[in-house]
C-alpha cells in the first residue's frame, strides 16, 4: 500500500491537477482579453491624477478637441505637470516640453491688434463671420489654442498679403513675437483651448531617434533631407533647412497640423517630438557634410551630374587634346 500512495498522487496531478491549472492560466488569460479592465483591478497604475501646484485653481472651461488621452502627448490633463490660475491654463507638459499660454493680462492689447490686422478676414469675434452673419474670408479661429495662432502668426503667413492663395507662404512677419502672443490671447480667451504655446527642453533629446521618427513621419513630404518639397493643387511642403524655422515653431507645426499637414497628438509622445525638432534644428539646418561638398544634400543625382560634368567632360577634352596632337 506504501507503494501505491505515491503512484495515487502522481496520476491525480497528471490527469487532473496539471490540466486544471492549465485551463485555469487560459480562462483568465481569454478574460484579460476580452474584459481587459477586470484584469487591471487592483494593478497599481502608473499616473493616477495630474499634479497641480499647490497654489493652483480651476482651470476652468477648457476645449479638449483633437487632443489624446495619451499621457505626455500634449493634454494638460495627461500630463506630468499642469498649473491653473482663477480660471486661466497657465502651463502644463512634462520634461521634454513645457507648454504655456500668455497671461490674461495681454487679452485687450490682443483685441486692439485682432480689430486691426484679422477682423476683416476672420470677423469681429475670430468666428469666421461677420456682425451681420454672413461667412468672412477667414475661417473660423475660436477654440484652435494659442499654439495655433502664435505658429500663423510669427512664421509671416498671417496676416496674409494675398487672400486668394492657395496656401499661406512663409514671409517676414509683420507682428512681433510679443504682439503674436498677445492676439493669441484674445482669441484663446473666446473659447479657451488647446494646445499652448509648446518650449522644446532639447538638453535631453535624442537626436538618433529624432532621425528615425522624421524619416518615419516626415521625409515622405518634407523630403529626407528637410529640402521641402511640392504636394498636390499647388501646395508645398516648406523647406525646414531655413534657419529662421524655430524650434518652438516644429514643435508647434508637429501638433497643430497647419495646412495639410498632419496633426501629431497622440502618436508622439512630448519626448519624442522634441527629438524630432532637436535633429531639424541641429542637423537639417546645420549639416556637416563630412564627405565634402553638400551639392545641395539630394544625393546621388547631384553626384551623378558633377561625375558626368567634370569625370566625362574632362575625359573628352583630353581625348580631343590627344586627337589633335596627333
Amino acid at each position: 500500500m506504501s507503494g501505491a500512495r505515491p503512484q495515487l498522487r502522481r496520476t491525480l496531478c497528471t490527469k487532473f491537477l496539471l490540466p486544471g491549472g492549465l485551463l485555469a492560466i487560459a480562462a483568465l488569460g481569454t478574460l484579460a482579453l476580452v474584459f481587459p479592465g477586470a484584469a487591471a483591478q487592483g494593478a497599481t497604475p502608473v499616473v493616477q491624477a495630474v499634479h497641480l501646484s499647490a497654489s493652483s485653481g480651476s482651470c476652468g472651461s477648457l476645449n479638449l478637441k483633437g487632443v489624446s488621452d495619451v499621457f505626455n502627448t500634449g493634454n494638460p490633463f495627461k500630463s506630468s505637470i499642469v498649473s491653473c490660475s482663477g480660471g486661466h491654463l497657465l502651463h502644463y507638459g512634462d520634461k521634454a516640453i513645457t507648454y504655456a499660454n500668455p497671461p490674461a493680462s495681454s487679452v485687450a492689447a490682443g483685441k486692439l491688434l485682432f480689430d486691426q490686422t484679422c477682423s476683416s478676414c476672420h470677423g469681429s469675434e475670430a468666428n469666421g463671420v461677420s456682425p451681420s452673419g454672413q461667412a468672412t474670408i477667414g475661417p473660423n479661429l475660436q477654440g484652435v489654442g494659442t499654439a495655433t495662432i502664435d505658429f500663423w502668426v510669427t512664421t509671416g503667413r498671417m496676416p496674409a498679403t494675398d487672400i486668394a492663395a492657395v496656401e499661406a507662404e512663409r514671409k517676414p512677419p509683420r507682428l512681433t513675437d510679443a504682439q503674436a502672443l498677445e492676439v493669441a490671447a484674445y482669441i484663446n480667451s473666446l473659447d479657451p483651448a488647446v494646445p499652448a504655446v509648446p518650449t522644446p527642453n532639447l538638453k535631453g533629446a535624442d537626436v538618433a531617434d529624432g532621425a528615425s521618427l522624421f524619416a518615419l513621419n516626415c521625409a515622405a513630404c518634407h523630403t529626407i533631407t528637410g529640402a521641402g518639397d511640392a504636394l498636390a493643387f499647388g501646395t508645398n511642403a516648406p523647406s525646414l533647412q531655413n534657419r529662421q524655422v524655430t524650434p518652438q515653431q516644429v514643435a508647434e507645426a508637429m501638433r497643430i497640423g497647419p495646412a495639410n499637414m498632419p496633426r501629431f497628438s497622440g502618436n508622439l509622445t512630448d519626448a519624442q517630438v522634441r527629438d524630432v525638432v532637436a535633429y531639424v534644428t541641429e542637423y537639417i539646418q546645420h549639416p556637416t557634410n563630412p564627405g565634402g561638398a553638400g551639392l545641395g544634400g539630394v544625393g546621388p543625382v547631384a553626384e551623378g551630374f558633377v561625375a558626368l560634368l567634370i569625370g566625362v567632360g574632362g575625359l573628352a577634352l583630353i581625348c580631343f587634346w590627344i586627337g589633335d596632337r596627333s
